[in-house]
């Protein structure tokens, strides 16, 4: 039976085509979580006021792939040290948080920042929240990369990113060699 798991780690479109290439993973949805406004969207949710994140909510099998290593992948997609920001994305709305559809997701992810704390040399500012509302983003903003590869920010910041996890995690992929 899937489960889902939402991740806030900057720009959606970064992490979006990452997740989107692990076996395992049967859906994953560009969307904006953990605000406080009764409605969200990418016009409101880029003032930083309404308290929202940019999130991807997976859909994924948990006999092919754990919460654990989805935590792991979700790691190296991002710096869980910086507060509010990715790389040029800065404000409220580029935060790193994982928000927990259950109580073994929240305890999963608190044990998983302890003890990914050691291999980074800054506090991991990584949040972790309940689940609240998601609201899926405009259709344009779903696959963006595998859409736009050619517009400068998916060649220049993305592309790079995804070369590193496709190596990272070669094994984990759905297009991975049975070798």
């Amino acid at each position: 039976m899937a489960q889902l798991a939402t991740f806030a780690g900057g720009c959606f479109w970064c992490i979006e085509p990452a997740f989107a290439q692990v076996r395992g993973v049967s859906q994953v949805v560009s969307g904006y979580m953990g605000g406080s406004s009764a409605n969200a969207n990418y016009r409101a949710v880029c003032t930083g006021t309404t308290g929202h994140a940019e999130v991807v909510q997976l859909s994924y099998d948990p006999a092919q792939v754990s919460f654990e290593l989805l935590l792991g992948m979700f790691f190296q997609l991002h710096d869980p040290t910086t507060l509010n920001r990715q790389g040029n994305d800065v404000g409220t709305q580029y935060r790193s948080e994982i928000f927990a559809h259950d109580e073994v997701q929240f305890e999963t992810a608190q044990q998983f920042i302890r003890t990914a704390q050691a291999d980074f040399s800054a506090p991991i500012v990584t949040a972790i929240s309940r689940v609240s509302t998601f609201y899926p983003a405009e259709s344009y903003h779903q696959d963006y990369f595998n859409q736009n590869p050619q517009q400068s920010y998916c060649a220049y910041l993305i592309a790079p990113k995804l070369a590193k996890f496709s190596k990272t995690y070669a094994s984990h992929l759905k297009t991975a060699s049975s070798a």
